[in-house]
Protein backbone atom coordinates (compact mmCIF):
# COMPACT_ATOMS: atom_id res chain seq x y z
CA UNK A 1 0.00 0.00 0.00
CA UNK A 2 1.90 2.99 -1.31
CA UNK A 3 -0.33 5.78 0.04
CA UNK A 4 0.65 8.52 2.43
CA UNK A 5 -1.11 9.22 5.68
CA UNK A 6 -3.01 12.23 4.34
CA UNK A 7 -4.46 10.26 1.44
CA UNK A 8 -5.47 7.37 3.69
CA UNK A 9 -7.32 9.69 6.06
CA UNK A 10 -9.02 11.42 3.14
CA UNK A 11 -10.23 8.13 1.71
CA UNK A 12 -11.68 7.01 5.02
CA UNK A 13 -13.27 10.41 5.70
CA UNK A 14 -15.05 10.32 2.35
CA UNK A 15 -16.37 6.80 2.89
CA UNK A 16 -17.51 7.57 6.43
CA UNK A 17 -19.26 10.74 5.30
CA UNK A 18 -21.13 8.85 2.59
CA UNK A 19 -22.15 6.08 4.99
CA UNK A 20 -23.40 8.54 7.59
CA UNK A 21 -25.32 10.56 5.01
CA UNK A 22 -27.10 7.47 3.74
CA UNK A 23 -27.88 5.88 7.09
CA UNK A 24 -28.78 9.06 8.95
CA UNK A 25 -30.10 11.41 6.31
CA UNK A 26 -32.26 9.18 4.11
CA UNK A 27 -34.67 8.06 6.88
CA UNK A 28 -35.26 11.73 7.71
CA UNK A 29 -36.84 12.37 4.30
CA UNK A 30 -39.80 10.14 5.07
CA UNK A 31 -40.33 11.82 8.42
CA UNK A 32 -40.73 15.14 6.60
CA UNK A 33 -43.23 13.86 4.04
CA UNK A 34 -40.48 13.96 1.41
CA UNK A 35 -40.94 10.27 0.71
CA UNK A 36 -40.16 10.20 -2.99
CA UNK A 37 -37.94 7.33 -4.14
CA UNK A 38 -34.54 7.72 -2.51
CA UNK A 39 -31.78 5.25 -3.31
CA UNK A 40 -29.13 4.42 -0.73
CA UNK A 41 -25.54 3.76 -1.81
CA UNK A 42 -24.50 2.40 1.59
CA UNK A 43 -22.08 -0.45 0.92
CA UNK A 44 -20.82 1.06 -2.32
CA UNK A 45 -18.69 3.81 -0.75
CA UNK A 46 -15.35 2.51 -2.01
CA UNK A 47 -16.21 3.07 -5.67
CA UNK A 48 -16.82 6.84 -5.82
CA UNK A 49 -14.22 7.40 -3.11
CA UNK A 50 -11.44 5.57 -4.95
CA UNK A 51 -12.26 7.17 -8.28
CA UNK A 52 -12.95 10.76 -7.28
CA UNK A 53 -9.77 10.86 -5.18
CA UNK A 54 -7.95 11.30 -8.52
CA UNK A 55 -10.19 14.14 -9.71
CA UNK A 56 -10.25 17.89 -9.15
CA UNK A 57 -13.15 20.32 -9.14
CA UNK A 58 -12.41 20.97 -12.81
CA UNK A 59 -13.03 17.34 -13.77
CA UNK A 60 -16.55 16.07 -14.40
CA UNK A 61 -18.73 13.21 -13.27
CA UNK A 62 -22.13 12.07 -14.48
CA UNK A 63 -24.10 10.21 -11.83
CA UNK A 64 -27.07 7.87 -11.40
CA UNK A 65 -30.28 7.62 -9.39
CA UNK A 66 -28.08 6.19 -6.59
CA UNK A 67 -25.80 9.20 -6.59
CA UNK A 68 -25.36 10.62 -3.07
CA UNK A 69 -21.98 8.93 -2.74
CA UNK A 70 -20.83 10.34 -6.06
CA UNK A 71 -21.80 13.84 -4.95
CA UNK A 72 -19.99 13.63 -1.63
CA UNK A 73 -16.88 12.05 -3.14
CA UNK A 74 -16.78 14.89 -5.71
CA UNK A 75 -16.90 17.48 -2.94
CA UNK A 76 -20.54 18.54 -2.88
CA UNK A 77 -21.59 19.94 0.52
CA UNK A 78 -23.71 17.41 2.50
CA UNK A 79 -25.63 20.31 4.07
CA UNK A 80 -26.94 21.61 0.75
CA UNK A 81 -27.55 18.02 -0.35
CA UNK A 82 -29.68 17.40 2.72
CA UNK A 83 -31.59 20.61 2.05
CA UNK A 84 -32.22 19.39 -1.50
CA UNK A 85 -33.60 16.09 -0.19
CA UNK A 86 -35.89 18.06 2.12
CA UNK A 87 -37.09 20.24 -0.77
CA UNK A 88 -35.64 23.46 0.68
CA UNK A 89 -34.56 26.57 -1.17
CA UNK A 90 -30.98 26.25 0.13
CA UNK A 91 -30.56 22.94 -1.66
CA UNK A 92 -28.18 22.53 -4.57
CA UNK A 93 -31.08 22.90 -6.97
CA UNK A 94 -33.23 25.11 -4.74
CA UNK A 95 -35.27 22.14 -3.59
CA UNK A 96 -36.63 21.42 -7.05
CA UNK A 97 -34.49 18.44 -7.95
CA UNK A 98 -34.52 16.19 -4.94
CA UNK A 99 -32.35 13.13 -4.47
CA UNK A 100 -32.24 12.09 -8.12
CA UNK A 101 -31.37 15.50 -9.56
CA UNK A 102 -28.57 16.96 -7.45
CA UNK A 103 -26.08 18.98 -9.50
CA UNK A 104 -23.21 21.27 -8.58
CA UNK A 105 -21.29 22.64 -11.53
CA UNK A 106 -18.74 24.31 -9.23
CA UNK A 107 -17.59 20.79 -8.34
CA UNK A 108 -17.89 19.32 -11.82
CA UNK A 109 -20.94 17.37 -10.68
CA UNK A 110 -23.14 17.17 -13.78
CA UNK A 111 -26.01 15.75 -11.79
CA UNK A 112 -27.55 12.64 -10.34
CA UNK A 113 -30.06 11.27 -12.80
CA UNK A 114 -33.34 9.44 -12.44
CA UNK A 115 -33.15 7.94 -15.95
CA UNK A 116 -31.01 4.81 -16.24
CA UNK A 117 -27.65 5.57 -17.97
CA UNK A 118 -28.87 9.04 -18.99
CA UNK A 119 -25.87 10.83 -17.52
CA UNK A 120 -23.42 8.79 -19.58
CA UNK A 121 -23.69 10.96 -22.74
CA UNK A 122 -23.46 14.06 -20.55
CA UNK A 123 -20.07 12.91 -19.29
CA UNK A 124 -19.01 12.08 -22.85
CA UNK A 125 -20.02 15.58 -23.93
CA UNK A 126 -17.93 17.02 -21.12
CA UNK A 127 -15.03 14.87 -22.25
CA UNK A 128 -15.45 16.16 -25.81
CA UNK A 129 -15.40 19.74 -24.54
CA UNK A 130 -12.20 19.05 -22.65
CA UNK A 131 -10.52 17.59 -25.73
CA UNK A 132 -11.65 20.28 -28.17
CA UNK A 133 -10.62 23.08 -25.82
CA UNK A 134 -7.48 21.29 -24.63
CA UNK A 135 -8.53 21.66 -20.99
CA UNK A 136 -6.78 18.55 -19.71
CA UNK A 137 -9.89 17.47 -17.81
CA UNK A 138 -11.40 14.01 -17.55
CA UNK A 139 -15.00 12.89 -17.17
CA UNK A 140 -16.34 9.86 -15.33
CA UNK A 141 -19.64 8.30 -16.38
CA UNK A 142 -21.14 6.23 -13.56
CA UNK A 143 -23.79 3.61 -14.33
CA UNK A 144 -25.07 0.40 -12.79
CA UNK A 145 -25.32 -3.15 -14.06
CA UNK A 146 -28.87 -2.34 -15.17
CA UNK A 147 -27.55 0.58 -17.18
CA UNK A 148 -24.98 -1.71 -18.81
CA UNK A 149 -27.64 -2.86 -21.26
CA UNK A 150 -28.88 0.58 -22.29
CA UNK A 151 -28.25 1.54 -25.89
CA UNK A 152 -27.10 5.04 -25.03
CA UNK A 153 -24.17 3.56 -23.08
CA UNK A 154 -22.95 1.59 -26.07
CA UNK A 155 -23.33 4.54 -28.41
CA UNK A 156 -21.38 6.66 -25.94
CA UNK A 157 -18.60 4.12 -25.54
CA UNK A 158 -18.25 3.76 -29.28
CA UNK A 159 -18.08 7.52 -29.83
CA UNK A 160 -15.63 8.04 -26.96
CA UNK A 161 -13.35 5.40 -28.41
CA UNK A 162 -13.55 6.71 -31.99
CA UNK A 163 -12.62 10.21 -30.82
CA UNK A 164 -10.29 9.05 -28.00
CA UNK A 165 -12.10 11.13 -25.43
CA UNK A 166 -10.85 11.43 -21.81
CA UNK A 167 -13.74 9.45 -20.32
CA UNK A 168 -13.84 6.69 -17.72
CA UNK A 169 -16.94 4.53 -17.91
CA UNK A 170 -17.52 3.14 -14.42
CA UNK A 171 -20.01 0.34 -13.90
CA UNK A 172 -21.03 -0.03 -10.26
CA UNK A 173 -22.13 -3.65 -10.50
CA UNK A 174 -24.04 -4.25 -7.28
CA UNK A 175 -25.56 -7.47 -8.56
CA UNK A 176 -29.11 -6.31 -9.13
CA UNK A 177 -31.04 -4.06 -11.48
CA UNK A 178 -33.77 -3.35 -8.95
CA UNK A 179 -34.58 -7.03 -8.27
CA UNK A 180 -33.18 -8.59 -11.45
CA UNK A 181 -29.92 -10.52 -10.85
CA UNK A 182 -27.12 -9.41 -13.15
CA UNK A 183 -26.56 -13.00 -14.31
CA UNK A 184 -30.07 -13.06 -15.75
CA UNK A 185 -29.66 -10.00 -17.95
CA UNK A 186 -25.96 -9.92 -18.91
CA UNK A 187 -24.76 -11.70 -22.06
CA UNK A 188 -21.13 -11.85 -20.90
CA UNK A 189 -19.48 -13.00 -17.70
CA UNK A 190 -18.48 -9.43 -16.89
CA UNK A 191 -19.58 -5.99 -18.00
CA UNK A 192 -15.90 -5.18 -18.50
CA UNK A 193 -15.68 -7.91 -21.16
CA UNK A 194 -17.59 -5.61 -23.49
CA UNK A 195 -14.73 -3.11 -23.55
CA UNK A 196 -12.96 -5.17 -26.22
CA UNK A 197 -15.77 -4.39 -28.65
CA UNK A 198 -14.94 -0.70 -28.32
CA UNK A 199 -11.16 -1.04 -28.37
CA UNK A 200 -10.65 0.23 -24.84
CA UNK A 201 -9.23 -1.37 -21.69
CA UNK A 202 -11.76 -3.28 -19.59
CA UNK A 203 -10.86 -3.71 -15.93
CA UNK A 204 -12.76 -5.75 -13.32
CA UNK A 205 -12.16 -4.54 -9.76
CA UNK A 206 -13.20 -5.50 -6.24
CA UNK A 207 -15.54 -2.59 -5.57
CA UNK A 208 -15.55 -3.21 -1.82
CA UNK A 209 -11.81 -2.53 -1.64
CA UNK A 210 -11.12 1.20 -1.87
CA UNK A 211 -7.43 0.56 -2.53
CA UNK A 212 -8.17 -1.68 -5.53
CA UNK A 213 -10.53 0.95 -6.93
CA UNK A 214 -8.05 3.74 -6.24
CA UNK A 215 -5.27 1.90 -8.09
CA UNK A 216 -7.37 0.96 -11.13
CA UNK A 217 -8.92 4.42 -11.34
CA UNK A 218 -5.51 6.05 -11.14
CA UNK A 219 -4.38 4.16 -14.22
CA UNK A 220 -7.56 4.97 -16.14
CA UNK A 221 -7.43 8.67 -15.24
CA UNK A 222 -3.76 8.90 -16.18
CA UNK A 223 -4.50 7.24 -19.51
CA UNK A 224 -7.33 9.68 -20.19
CA UNK A 225 -5.26 12.74 -19.28
CA UNK A 226 -2.48 11.53 -21.57
CA UNK A 227 -4.86 11.56 -24.53
CA UNK A 228 -4.98 7.79 -24.87
CA UNK A 229 -8.75 7.55 -24.73
CA UNK A 230 -11.44 5.96 -22.58
CA UNK A 231 -11.49 2.98 -20.24
CA UNK A 232 -14.24 0.77 -18.86
CA UNK A 233 -13.96 0.09 -15.15
CA UNK A 234 -16.31 -2.48 -13.60
CA UNK A 235 -16.47 -2.39 -9.81
CA UNK A 236 -18.12 -5.38 -8.15
CA UNK A 237 -19.94 -3.96 -5.16
CA UNK A 238 -23.13 -4.38 -3.14
CA UNK A 239 -25.86 -2.15 -1.83
CA UNK A 240 -26.64 -2.94 1.78
CA UNK A 241 -30.26 -1.83 1.56
CA UNK A 242 -33.12 -2.12 -0.89
CA UNK A 243 -33.37 -0.56 -4.31
CA UNK A 244 -35.33 2.30 -2.72
CA UNK A 245 -36.61 3.06 0.76
CA UNK A 246 -39.79 1.16 -0.17
CA UNK A 247 -38.04 -2.04 -1.24
CA UNK A 248 -37.56 -5.24 0.78
CA UNK A 249 -34.38 -6.82 -0.64
CA UNK A 250 -35.03 -10.13 1.12
CA UNK A 251 -37.84 -10.68 -1.34
CA UNK A 252 -35.23 -11.42 -4.01
CA UNK A 253 -31.92 -12.08 -2.23
CA UNK A 254 -31.00 -14.23 0.75
CA UNK A 255 -29.91 -13.34 4.26
CA UNK A 256 -26.77 -15.44 3.71
CA UNK A 257 -25.86 -13.37 0.67
CA UNK A 258 -26.35 -10.13 2.56
CA UNK A 259 -24.25 -11.39 5.47
CA UNK A 260 -21.45 -12.35 3.07
CA UNK A 261 -21.27 -8.89 1.56
CA UNK A 262 -21.71 -7.04 4.85
CA UNK A 263 -18.68 -8.92 6.14
CA UNK A 264 -16.82 -7.16 3.33
CA UNK A 265 -17.95 -3.68 4.37
CA UNK A 266 -15.58 -1.16 2.68
CA UNK A 267 -14.99 0.73 5.93
CA UNK A 268 -14.26 -2.52 7.77
CA UNK A 269 -11.83 -3.67 5.07
CA UNK A 270 -10.09 -0.30 5.23
CA UNK A 271 -9.56 -0.63 8.97
CA UNK A 272 -8.29 -4.19 8.64
CA UNK A 273 -5.76 -3.12 6.02
CA UNK A 274 -4.57 0.13 7.59
CA UNK A 275 -4.54 -0.28 11.35
CA UNK A 276 -1.84 -3.02 11.40
CA UNK A 277 0.53 -0.61 9.63
CA UNK A 278 0.61 1.61 12.71
CA UNK A 279 0.53 4.98 10.95
CA UNK A 280 -3.14 5.58 11.77
CA UNK A 281 -4.84 4.63 15.02
CA UNK A 282 -8.28 3.24 15.72
CA UNK A 283 -9.01 6.35 17.77
CA UNK A 284 -8.35 8.56 14.76
CA UNK A 285 -10.74 6.59 12.59
CA UNK A 286 -13.35 6.58 15.36
CA UNK A 287 -12.99 10.36 15.56
CA UNK A 288 -13.60 10.64 11.82
CA UNK A 289 -16.79 8.60 12.22
CA UNK A 290 -17.94 10.84 15.06
CA UNK A 291 -17.28 13.99 13.04
CA UNK A 292 -19.16 12.56 10.06
CA UNK A 293 -22.10 11.73 12.32
CA UNK A 294 -22.10 15.27 13.72
CA UNK A 295 -21.92 16.69 10.20
CA UNK A 296 -25.17 14.89 9.43
CA UNK A 297 -26.84 16.35 12.52
CA UNK A 298 -25.68 19.80 11.41
CA UNK A 299 -26.93 19.12 7.88
CA UNK A 300 -30.36 18.04 9.12
CA UNK A 301 -30.60 21.14 11.33
CA UNK A 302 -29.53 23.37 8.42
CA UNK A 303 -32.11 21.79 6.14
CA UNK A 304 -34.91 22.00 8.69
CA UNK A 305 -34.21 25.66 9.34
CA UNK A 306 -34.08 26.50 5.62
CA UNK A 307 -37.17 27.93 3.93
CA UNK A 308 -39.26 26.19 1.33
CA UNK A 309 -39.03 27.62 -2.21
CA UNK A 310 -41.30 30.56 -3.01
CA UNK A 311 -44.24 29.67 -5.24
CA UNK A 312 -43.37 32.63 -7.43
CA UNK A 313 -40.11 30.88 -8.36
CA UNK A 314 -41.70 27.65 -9.52
CA UNK A 315 -40.60 28.14 -13.14
CA UNK A 316 -37.22 29.71 -12.38
CA UNK A 317 -34.25 27.65 -13.60
CA UNK A 318 -36.61 25.19 -15.29
CA UNK A 319 -36.66 26.58 -18.82
CA UNK A 320 -33.75 28.36 -20.44
CA UNK A 321 -34.43 31.83 -21.85
CA UNK A 322 -31.83 32.30 -24.55
CA UNK A 323 -31.01 35.86 -25.61
CA UNK A 324 -32.97 36.96 -28.68
CA UNK A 325 -29.83 37.50 -30.74
CA UNK A 326 -28.84 33.86 -30.21
CA UNK A 327 -32.25 32.56 -31.19
CA UNK A 328 -32.06 34.50 -34.46
CA UNK A 329 -28.95 32.54 -35.40
CA UNK A 330 -30.98 29.33 -35.51
CA UNK A 331 -28.89 26.19 -35.80
CA UNK A 332 -25.67 28.22 -35.84
CA UNK A 333 -26.19 29.83 -32.44
CA UNK A 334 -23.34 29.61 -29.99
CA UNK A 335 -24.32 29.06 -26.37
Amino acid sequence: MDLNRETLLRLYTTMSTIRNFEERGIPETGQRAMSASVHSSAGQEAVPTGICAHLTDDDYIGSTHRGHGHCIAKGVDPKTMMAELFGRSTGNNKGKGGSMHIADMSKGMLGTNGVVAASVPLAVGAGLTSKLKNLGRVAVAFFGDGGANQGVLHESMNLASVWKLPVIFCCENNGYAESTPVEYALSTANVSDRAAGYDMPGINVDGMDVFAVYDAAGQAVARARAGEGPSLLECRTYRFYGHTVFDNPLSYRTKEEEDHWRARDPLKLFREAVLPLGEITQEELDQIDQEAAQLMEDAIKFADESPLPNQEEIYDDVYVSYPTELLKRGTNMEI
